[in-house]
């Protein structure tokens, strides 16, 4: 005899059979319907019913393809989508490789360094009355998929969608044919940044990325995450006695900074450093530069005068000697004839 279902059993798959036919029957309904219209309508210019207006239900489900069970965050398509989007509009980036942490550690790791970023001072209004957003709760620890977030590197750096727009009307999001093919046929260049980065996103790869540059905030991430004293040391004990928990200090052995990405280029760790490592972030930045600049100018200004000076020296030295052997003849023919006057006397 064959096996017996069990009477929830029996229910249960009855229920899904008769989701599926109900499901099923909506879109040929529709299609039939709209066919009587059209037929019955033959004969007038202008029919009420047209093929282009139908819509299917927002929460029909095609019976070819049935909902995926993995959660959307999950997905490769949308994985790879948020990954393009963060690299496009993530000006800042560091790489950490990180070896079998747990979800204690990563808990410990992103609490120190939220606490740490919670020391950097406000900003401070500029001179126009403008103040800056402050980015500290932005900030953010995420642990990436390496082999999508490979994809996505490689999507941002070859593919350009208003090319693609401009030569064919093709889809140009980054999940059509036309990023495929951008990417698969790309001949990768030893200078460009996805060369640079791709040996780095092997492995365990976490990312902590920044809405902005903004050194203060990097340098308050690599105090916690990566100290390299005397520049970015540690916390101390007494201020920050957390740190130093078995847990806390355990996860911190496990991640290596390997490098960033900042405005599109890739940074080792000295690069990484020496960003962080700027005083008064990017507005001590523009001074320095302001002041390099000025420093420049004048010098130039200077040197300019100095010769300008010179040549007039010269010029006006030689203007006196000419005048002094074009004088001096006359001078001592006068000189000779007094003293002749002198001697008769």
């Amino acid at each position: 005899m064959p096996p017996r279902l069990h009477r929830i059993a029996c229910s249960n798959v009855g229920r899904a059979l008769q989701r599926t036919t109900s499901s099923t029957r909506i879109p040929i309904l529709i299609v039939q319907e709209a066919t009587r219209a059209a037929s019955r309508q033959y004969a007038t210019a202008s029919p009420t019913v047209s093929l282009g207006s139908l819509r299917l239900p927002d929460d029909y489900i095609p019976p070819t393809q049935p909902p995926s069970a993995r959660r959307p965050e999950l997905r490769k398509t949308q994985l790879l989508r948020s990954y393009t989007a963060m690299l496009r509009s993530t000006p800042l980036m560091l790489f950490f490789q990180h070896n079998n942490l747990t979800a204690v550690e990563w808990a410990a790791v992103r609490r120190e360094m939220r606490a740490s970023l919670a020391q950097v001072p406000a900003p401070v209004a500029n001179p126009d009355g403008i103040t800056p957003v402050d980015i500290t709760s932005s900030i953010e620890l995420q642990v990436l998929r390496t082999r999508m977030f490979n994809v996505a590197c490689k999507t941002v750096d070859y593919f350009k969608p208003d090319v693609q727009a401009e030569s064919s009307n093709l889809y140009t999001h980054d999940l059509s044919k036309a990023a495929y093919k951008s990417i698969k046929d790309a001949t990768v260049d030893e200078s460009s940044t996805y060369a640079q980065i791709s040996p780095l996103i092997t492995g365990p790869i976490a990312a902590v990325t920044f809405p902005s540059v903004s050194p203060a905030h990097l340098a308050a991430v690599l105090k916690v995450l990566s100290p390299s004293p005397p520049a970015f040391p540690a916390p101390l004990r007494k201020k920050n006695p957390g740190y130093y928990d078995p847990i806390v200090q355990n996860a911190f052995q496990k991640l290596l900074l390997i490098g960033g990405r900042i405005e599109g280029k890739a940074f080792d760790n000295d690069g990484v450093k020496w960003v962080g490592g700027v005083e008064g972030g990017l507005d001590g930045l523009r001074a320095q530069l302001v002041y390099m600049l000025q420093s420049a100018g004048l010098g130039l200004t200077t040197a300019l005068e100095g010769h300008g000076k010179g040549l007039w020296l010269a010029l006006e030295g030689r203007r006196t000697q000419l005048e002094e052997e074009s004088n001096g003849g006359k001078k001592k023919e006068g000189e000779e004839g007094k003293e002749g006057k002198e001697g008769e006397a």
